[in-house]
């Protein structure tokens, strides 16, 4: 990488600064993070990597390795030719309109973070650069500024209405734990990830998905909505997600769609309770049964998933594997998968042949550690 940005951008005496911010999973509590929900999400080793140095000038110099693309712009201005610009051009409108200023500067990035696998790695990009341009031009930003920088910029340059969730934790993340997140208030507390003999790991469906492309802002309208039937009645309530476990859908005028919605978050609330309990009690089996759960509620309530995501769940439970669902906005992506560390395997290759001869797609399959959140490579 170091070559790549010399090669671009010459090489005078100050030397360029290298950063990197991790992908994420989320264990439990899918998409209520924009409904002020808890989540359980932790970084994972996978990474967005950037070299980064001031140019004395006011010209933004980008260049990304995996797409060997090389863009020059003046102008804070959304493009469409290069989607993946706009989040750093998203990062630097949000500095700028709190009153920051961003110098020009020159940039290389490459990442190993398989693209449309729901791992996040849009999030991993605005958060590194964020982090990189607080610590060059002495900012002084605290790392929960830094994600919801990284989450303005998505939601209003780039136009994801993505919530706090993986930009927090790719801020935040911590080796060997996992981060339970109240997305309404940012209060956390960390969580030492402990599996014993078991494992996570997961099966990557190469399903491409896009969330700006994809119903995943209508999903979030359709939640919405219905919290503002209901406050009408209830005017109280401020989150979704503050409704009892129990509480009555048809009290209130929806919409299917919105009676879906609905359940889909209250049923999660328990579900991630029970996981949490599970996780700190060992009970694996009650974390698995959660994780099915929530799979089957994203697919049929919530209607993020796919066919493919769906048959390899469906076919992990069938061979009676511990846990498995679906992570990230929906509608492709990877299924993460909780199984024995020492179980026999040979259920791979048979749902490898499956999916294939199903979908005409092959499967991959990525083993991952619990990693620290975004920081200055060699510091």
């Amino acid at each position: 990488m170091d070559d790549s940005f010399y090669r671009q951008f010459g090489s005078p005496e100050k030397p360029a600064r290298k950063f990197s911010a991790p992908a994420r999973i989320n264990i439990i509590g899918e998409h209520v993070d924009y409904l002020g929900g808890i989540v359980l999400p932790a970084a994972i080793d996978f990474s967005i990597d950037i070299m980064i140095r001031p140019n004395s000038s006011n010209t933004y110099r980008f260049y990304s390795e995996n797409f060997n693309s090389l863009t020059q712009v003046n102008d804070i201005v959304k493009v469409e030719k290069h989607t993946w610009i706009n989040y750093i051009l998203g990062v630097i409108d949000q500095l700028q309109k709190r009153k920051f200023s961003i110098p020009g500067f020159d940039l290389s990035l490459n990442g190993n973070i398989p693209q449309g696998a729901g791992l996040s790695s849009s999030a991993a990009l605005e958060v590194v650069l964020t982090y990189a341009l607080s610590k060059i031009y002495k900012l002084d930003l605290n790392r929960t500024d830094i994600a919801l920088i990284g989450q303005a910029a998505e939601n209003e340059f780039v136009g994801t209405k993505c919530g706090i969730m993986d930009q927090f934790i790719i801020s935040r993340g911590k080796k060997n734990n996992c981060i339970s997140l109240n997305t309404d208030t940012l209060e956390y507390s960390y969580h030492e990830f402990d599996l014993e003999d078991k494992e996570f790991y997961l099966i990557q469906s190469n399903v491409k998905h896009s969330l700006k492309d994809s119903a995943y802002n209508t999903r979030r309208e359709e939640c919405e909505s219905a919290l503002a039937k209901i406050q009408k009645i209830y005017p109280k309530i401020q989150n979704l997600y503050d409704l009892a476990d129990d509480f009555d859908i048809s009290s209130v005028s929806l919409t299917l769609n919105e009676k879906k919605r609905l359940q889909h978050v209250l049923s999660e609330k328990l579900r991630t309770q029970n996981t949490i309990a599970g996780l700190i009690t060992k009970n694996f089996q009650l974390v698995g049964q959660c994780l099915y759960e929530c799979h089957w509620s994203l697919s049929k309530n919530f209607e993020v998933s796919c066919p493919e995501t769906d048959f390899i769940v469906e076919t992990l439970q069938k061979e009676s594997i511990i846990g498995a669902r679906m992570i990230g906005g929906g509608f492709g992506g990877c299924v993460l998968v909780l199984d024995n560390k020492e179980s026999n395997k040979n259920y791979k290759i048979e749902l490898t042949n499956s999916y294939r001869k199903m979908f005409n797609k092959d499967l991959s399959f990525y083993q991952f550690s619990i990693s620290n959140g975004v920081h200055e490579v060699g510091i």
